[in-house]
């Protein structure tokens, strides 16, 4: 198989056999503040383009930056959690890049003296623990948004013409960058993924950032690289920019590698490069040549003071981090009866706040799981979207278990139930009511379908009373297909009984 560009593309697991994939990831967090990072500017998403900017963050004469101690402490709050060391002096740099939404032709960003360092996030795959190390967690400004009009992709390539929106330009953007994650072998792509979503689990839990990914509130550059198993030197990796799904970080990796044994395997060379990820086919394309950090000219930012966190101030954040998702996790397995590995199922599902929502909502935690790692699971891999983004919530799936509780309706018609709630029609009682799913009870209809049953399957009958009495399964269907799975079993399979075998 071959790519667009012509690269052949190797099978995994057959790459896999001759190299060893190095993966890297740095995120990019748009923290939720009220304002801008250097000015007094508003960051609500969705506004009219070019309505929340001013002098400072689109870089006019004159105008001069001032932090925002918000996005300060948001900042050293996510070292804490990741376990970093704390900087006790800090700066900013300019960043020197001429980019179209670059206002100023620079990004004030950090450089060589972060404010966090040093830190580390355990994630867990298939029952095993990989240990990412964290490089630096540091702050700067977002840049604007470059808007290509026309054309099929939505890039400049073919584009009619394009504009830029500077309300995005400014806005707090914290960057984590983690050290070379090797040794993950054939579970990279899900390593990659579990760590993009444990460390989206932590920003939700501080309450930082909304981390809305289809908002570009996190986004993840996706480092991959590949050597020959035993070389002492890691292979040149590629970048692959802006990922904004959990899925596609882990479909990025599994795609470069593919790609990149086949570069290798026909004694090609891989370039060091940007690359975009394309949702539609799960496949990367050229950007541009890598730049190094002396491609910036870093110098520090002449118009802000150093940072100089006050070390007391410090261990007060530290002490009021709330609880933190995998100490929630294991307090959770131990409220809900659950080992370890069934814990792992459901975080690996990306459940456990859903679950956990569910079962405060009045479900057992049993129920709960059935529900949402059996059939939602099932229908969001056929729609190819996460759990979280199906449009039922906790409190639906709690409502539907209580009416398989009550016996109002079976697992079956649960189901058919639930087609109703994902397709918009409503509560599941309101669906129930609606689409008349309720279990039939021994009604003039059902003593009806039980008696036809029985009168036209005199063989079955007979061997029933012949002491066969697991062929009652079959009258038992044949009763479930007539009232169209409405019937309760149980209460079809007494009503059998007490015919043909008088009891």
């Amino acid at each position: 198989m071959s790519t667009a560009t012509g690269a052949r593309l190797v099978d995994f697991d057959d790459a896999l056999t001759r190299y060893e994939p190095v993966i890297g990831l740095e995120t990019h967090v748009e923290l939720g503040t009220a304002s801008k990072m250097f000015c007094g500017c508003a960051t609500t998403f969705g506004a009219e383009p070019n309505t929340q900017t001013c002098p400072v963050c689109l870089g006019l004469p004159g105008s001069l930056p001032v932090a925002n101690a918000a996005a300060l402490e948001a900042t050293i709050r996510i070292g804490l959690a990741l376990g970093c060391r704390i900087a006790t002096w800090s700066r900013f740099a300019r960043k020197n890049y001429f980019y179209p939404d670059i206002p100023k032709g620079y990004q004030i960003s950090q450089y060589d003296e972060p404010l966090c360092t040093a830190g580390h996030l355990d994630v867990e795959v298939d029952g095993e623990t990989y240990r990412v190390e964290i490089e630096r967690v540091h702050l700067e400004e977002d840049t604007g948004k470059n808007l290509h009009v026309g054309g099929s992709t939505g890039r400049i390539h073919g584009a009619e013409y394009s504009a830029v929106d500077f309300n995005r330009a400014g806005i707090p953007l914290v960057e984590i960058v983690t050290r070379p994650i090797p040794g993950a072998g054939a579970k990279a792509p899900e390593v990659a993924r579990a760590y993009v979503t444990e460390l989206r689990e932590i920003l939700l839990a501080l309450g930082v950032s909304e981390v809305r990914m289809e908002q570009g509130n996190l986004r993840s550059d996706v480092n991959t690289s590949l050597a020959p198993i035993g070389s002492l030197e890691w292979g040149t990796r590629t970048e692959t920019k802006n990922v904004n799904s959990l899925r596609a970080v882990e479909r990025a990796v599994r795609h470069e590698i593919r790609r990149q044994a086949g570069v290798l395997d026909g004694g090609g060379r891989v370039l060091q490069e940007t690359r975009h990820f394309h949702e539609d086919t799960g496949s990367t394309s050229p950007g541009r040549s890598k730049e190094e950090a002396t491609d910036y000219r870093y110098f520090p930012e002449p118009d802000l003071v150093p940072v100089a966190p006050d070390a007391e101030w410090v261990e007060k954040l530290a002490a009021e981090l709330p609880e933190l998702p995998a100490a929630r996790r294991a307090r959770l397995q131990e409220e809900w009866g659950l080992s370890a590995t069934e814990m792992a199922w459901i975080a690996n599902a990306g459940a456990v706040d859903l679950v956990a929502g569910t079962v405060a909502a009045g479900a057992s935690p049993a129920d709960a799981r059935k529900w949402w790692l059996g059939e939602l699971a099932r229908r969001a891999n056929d729609a190819g979207v996460e759990l979280a983004e199906l449009p039922v919530t906790p409190r639906q799936v709690a409502e539907l278990t209580a009416l398989v509780a009550a016996g109002t309706v079976n697992d079956q018609l649960a189901r058919q139930a639930l087609d109703g709630v994902l397709a918009g029609e409503g509560d599941p009682a309101r669906v129930v009511e609606a689409r008349g799913l309720a279990v039939m009870g021994e009604s003039d209809e059902l003593v009806a379908a039980v008696e036809a049953a029985i009168a036209g399957a005199p063989d079955v009958v007979a061997k029933v009373q012949g002491g066969k009495v697991q062929a009652l399964g079959a009258l038992v269907g044949a009763v479930m297909k007539t009232t169209r799975g409405k019937a309760d079993a149980a209460t079809v399979k007494r009503m059998l009984e007490e015919r043909v075998l008088g009891g």
